[in-house]
């Protein structure tokens, strides 16, 4: 997948992929919002750059399912036709629900199964179950992580710098 680096003045790198790009199309980067990001799992993921920097700290330990599930669950929601929405909850279901799966997700065995049947008549809402556990999982485990991680701890500090110099 093509890769795009954006480099914020005197801070570290952020690979951003195709995905990023499409949802962030003007990234700035500054110090209050960055550190808005430890308010809550939601400021972080409602912050452009907050949800790029999370993405890449969850590729960098390669535990991105959950995230990519999670935004997938969002696009998903957006869609209109039937068609589409029965083709893309397939392709949902196949690449993050099915047991062994590429991107198999945490759940527990009755959501899966549930999951299982409401593919077969998908709805906008048929992986809503699924997107709270994985939210839960991330709000529990992977957020506290990326605040402890050297990623956020540096950004923060070097956008600390940078305000102090004015």
């Amino acid at each position: 997948m093509p890769s795009l680096i954006v480099e914020p003045p005197n801070t570290q790198c952020f690979i951003m992929d195709r995905d990023d790009r499409k949802r962030n199309k003007n990234i700035r980067l500054s110090l209050e919002d960055t550190q808005q990001w430890s308010q809550s799992l939601e400021k972080l993921l409602e912050s452009k750059y907050g949800l790029a920097t999370f993405r890449n700290f969850l590729k960098s330990e390669y535990s991105d399912e959950n995230i990519e599930f999670w935004l997938t669950c969002e696009d998903y929601k957006k869609i209109k036709s039937s068609f589409r929405m029965s083709s893309r909850a397939k392709k949902i279901y196949e690449q993050f629900i099915k047991a062994e799966s590429p991107k198999e997700i945490n759940i527990d065995y009755h959501t899966r199964e549930q999951i299982k049947r409401n593919v077969k008549t998908p709805t906008m809402h048929c992986f809503d179950d699924a997107q709270k556990i994985v939210y839960g999982l991330m709000e529990r485990d992977s957020y506290p992580r990326f605040l402890r991680s050297d990623i956020y701890r540096t950004l923060l500090e070097s956008l600390a710098a940078d305000a102090m110099k004015g």
